[in-house]
């Protein structure tokens, strides 16, 4: 057997082996969730956009420091106007990275003055201000927040209130509940997204919605 005989061979068979695997993991992820663990997606007063009556929820556990998190959210913004009035988006927080526990809290006392998405979208286009080798710098991130039209000292508060503190906690929670251990992690109407990627997430929601609609 020659030389190229042999690599031709050698990937192949590392090919079978790589399709196998993916066969075994898709076979090993639940393609629903637990009726028990259903309500581990809900949390009254999660930031949410898209339509009030849409029959399709997308569900994203996220960490505002997560570089893939930042790249999907226009992804998504353009999938709710797509399907405009029948998908919305739930945003539930992930704080993976390390000191990213702090910049929920800061998200979500933005949140509490009506500015999650222009401090979201102010995150996540000067992620690399405030997040350096995957580590959050809080300060920094605090500093930006603050160049928005808020309330600056009741945002200072409201952070390091023990209020948001309980809901990043059941946000936490929750996500351990439903396996989360990478952002972003997405649920569409219960289904979790089996298979990480944009195309495999769009297929997910149009069967949603041609379903529901």
């Amino acid at each position: 057997m020659n030389n190229k005989t042999l690599f031709i061979s050698v990937a192949a068979f590392i090919g079978v082996i790589f399709i196998a695997a993916v066969a075994m993991y898709k076979s090993q992820q639940p393609s629903t969730i637990a009726s028990d663990k259903l309500p581990a997606l809900e949390r009254v007063g999660a930031p949410t956009k898209g339509g009030t009556q849409a029959k399709v929820t997308i569900v994203e556990f996220f960490d505002p420091a997560c570089g893939t998190c930042s790249q999907f959210y226009p992804l998504i913004n353009n999938l709710v106007k797509k399907y405009q009035g029948k998908v919305n988006v739930v945003m539930r927080y992930a704080p993976l990275h390390k000191g990213s526990d702090d910049v929920v809290k800061m998200l979500e006392a933005a949140h509490l003055q009506g500015k999650f998405w222009p401090a979201l979208e102010l995150l996540f286009a000067n992620q690399q201000r405030w997040v350096e080798h995957h580590v959050s710098n809080p300060s920094s991130a605090l500093a930006g927040i603050k160049t928005l039209d808020v309330d600056q000292e009741q945002l200072e508060k409201d952070w390091q209130s023990k209020k948001i503190e309980r809901t990043v906690a059941q946000d936490i929670q929750d996500g351990q509940t439903l396996k989360v251990r990478a952002t972003p992690q997405f649920f569409v109407n219960g289904k979790p997204l089996v298979v990480f990627g944009y195309e495999e997430l769009v297929t997910l929601i149009e069967q949603e919605v041609a379903e529901a609609y």
